[in-house]
């Protein structure tokens, strides 16, 4: 099932449930992926793949992490804890985040294993 597929179940599961929350913020992805979509294809069929999908995703949720700083300077508490709320159930959609000193480590790996041009050592640390 790819990730898309997984959102509109999800849509389904929240709406039968009677999640509001959840069923705004899945009707919101799912309408984002659809711009991605209709932008990349046209007019033309044609589906996402997952790693397009996640890169929405990922869009959506710095979006939410930039708002929480935003209205904590602008102490509007109420509004960081919406983005917050959101930035929480998108969580389960996102990959889990890796942590510096893993970063760290897999750097190290790469650049040990001989890596010396810059440029393919980013790649293989994106990877």
């Amino acid at each position: 099932m790819t990730l898309s597929e997984q959102l509109k179940e999800e849509l389904k599961k929240a709406m039968k449930s009677g999640d509001a929350k959840q069923t705004g913020l899945l009707r919101f992805l799912i309408a984002q992926v659809q711009n991605k979509t209709k932008e990349k294809f046209g007019a033309k069929e044609g589906a996402l793949e997952d790693v397009e999908v996640l890169d929405v995703l990922k869009k959506e949720a710095k979006k939410r992490k930039e708002a929480i700083n935003l209205f904590e300077q602008g102490n509007r508490k109420d509004l960081a804890d919406k983005e917050r709320e959101e930035l929480a159930l998108m969580g389960k959609y996102l990959p889990a985040e890796i942590g510096k000193d893993e970063i760290r480590k897999v750097v190290k790996e790469i650049i040990a294993a001989g890596a010396t041009d810059f440029g393919k050592a980013i790649k293989e640390t994106m990877a």
